[in-house]
């Protein structure tokens, strides 16, 4: 028919079908149509009227010839067949109902094999997420789904999964960008093989579900659209909470239809329902283990043993040592060895071989214990050890204790009444640290012990016990020899003439001074625990800008 001859005009989806007889009828008009007509107000040049449904974005034009014109009208032949529009002659036996009704069941047809379409694929997901590879198998049949491919995503924007071609970089920018942060996968889109690097400005973002560009700063949209010449792609988060907890993208280089969104969707609700149910059996798992730990820590070992063996683990053999770390090690810690939540602390109990690379593999500052075997005592004394050391390891990091920004103060004792022992440490402790990458240094206690009491001490608490203890011989006018010549005495271990030489002054000054020295702290130093105490004061004391020795007129 005339008008039909241009490769492709066939092509126009058919949304409707409407009849008119106005002039003008574009204004009744949505687009997609198959307008019928009978032509009973044309005449002339018919340009116009043709140019008109062409821009209205009309699918077809149907003439019905036998009632105002025996044939189509050539100049609308000619009209038509310029502008491109499809032109149908329809006889007069056929009704224009009967158009309608056929046009009518044809779009009925399609939506049905649409809707069975979806539903297969919702199968095939579910079939997918079925699989011992769990939410990657989702990904992996979601990409084949759309011809294109998926990605899943952290709530950080780092990429967890994504199959062969995964544009990850547009997304994790275009996240970044609606975050006001840097984007969390630069560098890790580059480890995926076959990711392509995205165009910088070759993608135009907007929210698919708010209708417009969020700002930064401003809560995620529901869902995020990007789209640019031969690549759309559809982001969603993943968690049924305000915060999502990861996100998932899917791309192609084909607009995507609404059976494509509806799989998109499907898929959401699966991978959705899968990390929901993966972090209740998760927590679930966690709660159980620490359980087994505090049975441990009672010392029932056996008891502790026929629990964990029903979750299909067991016990380390042999010589053990403790691990301790802040609690945001516990999942490199538990794909490692068996390790529980105990209190504040992560805690993993491995065979004493082992501890070194189960460590290392925390990523993160730990603390080891000495070897110790059984349960109860042992244990206890284990885990006491390997937070002391954790501490020691934190100061050594100079960044103090993680997890919220809140101290050791806070964060010690793992719920057992041990005071924290966080802060800046003495230089010594970091000697017997090894590091561990850019995860932070593992200290053991035996290397910690080994520094001498000060190294088993929190230095915030020693430097306060310090300064209470000294406050009378630091407020004692502007001298500053009376703790001077305490430190001298006491490194003399009360030899009068060593202390005197190693001062520079007569054996009677220093015992002048060592009597006012006595009166105003109130203590007789003649007494081994009050040396003791007086030395680790002054011990603490050392090297600190607060310290008497450091002022102006110091004898040292």
């Amino acid at each position: 028919m005339a008008g039909t001859t241009r490769p492709g005009v066939l092509d126009a989806a058919v949304r409707w079908v409407a009849v008119s007889e106005l002039a003008d009828p574009t204004p009744y008009l949505e687009g997609g149509e198959l307008l019928l007509t009978t032509g009973m107000r044309m005449e002339g040049d018919l340009t116009g009227y043709v140019a008109r449904l062409v821009r209205r974005g009309v699918a077809g034009l149907g003439f019905g010839v036998g009632v105002s014109h025996e044939e189509v009208p050539p100049a609308l032949v000619e009209a038509a067949e310029s502008a491109g529009l499809p032109l149908l002659e329809v006889p007069r036996e056929t009704p224009f109902i009967a158009v309608g009704k056929a046009v009518s069941e044809l779009l009925a047809a399609e939506q049905y094999e649409e809707i069975s379409r979806a539903f297969a694929a919702q199968g095939r997901l579910t079939r997918a997420a079925l699989r011992p590879e769990g939410v990657h198998a989702v990904i992996d049949r979601l990409a084949r789904e759309v011809g294109g491919w998926a990605a899943l995503l952290d709530e950080a924007g780092e990429v967890r999964h994504a199959t062969r071609g995964a544009d990850v970089r547009a997304v994790t920018a275009e996240l970044a960008r609606l975050r006001g942060t840097r984007p969390a996968a630069e560098s890790a889109e580059g480890r995926l093989r076959g990711t392509r690097p995205a165009v910088e400005g070759r993608l135009r973002a907007r929210p698919a579900a708010e209708g417009g560009e969020a700002r930064q700063g401003e809560r995620l949209p529901a869902s995020l659209a990007l789209s640019g010449p031969g690549e759309h792609i559809v982001v969603q988060p993943l968690g049924g909470g305000a915060r999502p907890r990861g996100f998932f993208a899917v791309g192609a280089p084909q607009p995507f239809t609404p059976v494509t969104h509806t799989v998109v969707n499907a898929a959401g609700s699966l991978l959705t329902l899968a990390m929901e149910q993966g972090r209740t059996q998760l927590a679930a798992s966690r709660r159980v283990r620490t359980a087994v730990l505090e049975l441990l820590v009672a010392g029932e070992r056996e008891r502790a043993a026929a629990v964990l063996e029903a979750l299909g683990g067991r016990l380390p053999e042999g010589p053990v040592v403790a691990l301790a770390a802040d609690p945001e090690a516990l999942d490199a810690l538990e794909t490692q060895a068996f390790a529980a939540l105990l209190g504040e602390v992560a805690v993993a109990l491995v065979a004493e071989s082992a501890a070194e690379e189960v460590a290392l593999g925390a990523e993160a500052p730990v603390g080891v214990s000495q070897p110790y075997e059984g349960a109860g005592i042992g244990l206890r004394n284990a885990l006491d050890q390997a937070e002391r050391a954790l501490e020691a390891a934190w100061s050594r990091s100079g960044a103090g204790r993680g997890g919220g920004g809140r101290g050791g103060a806070e964060r010690g004792g793992a719920g057992r009444g041990a005071a924290g022992r966080g802060g800046e440490g003495r230089g010594a402790v970091g000697a017997g640290a090894r590091g561990a990458g850019a995860g932070g240094p593992v200290v053991r206690f035996a290397e910690l012990a080994g520094q001498g009491l000060l190294g088993l001490l929190d230095p915030a608490a020693a430097q306060a016990f310090s300064a209470a203890v000294l406050a009378p011989l630091t407020a004692y006018g502007s001298r500053a020899d009376l703790v001077e010549s305490l430190r001298a005495y006491l490194d003399s271990n009360g030899h009068w003439d060593a202390a005197a030489q190693r001062l520079g002054v007569h054996r009677h000054t220093l015992r002048y001074r060592m009597r006012r020295v006595a009166e105003l702290l109130g203590r007789d130093l003649d007494d081994p625990g009050t040396r003791a105490e007086l030395w680790l004061a002054l011990e603490a004391a050392r090297g600190t800008a607060a310290t008497p020795a450091s002022r102006p007129g110091s004898s040292r």
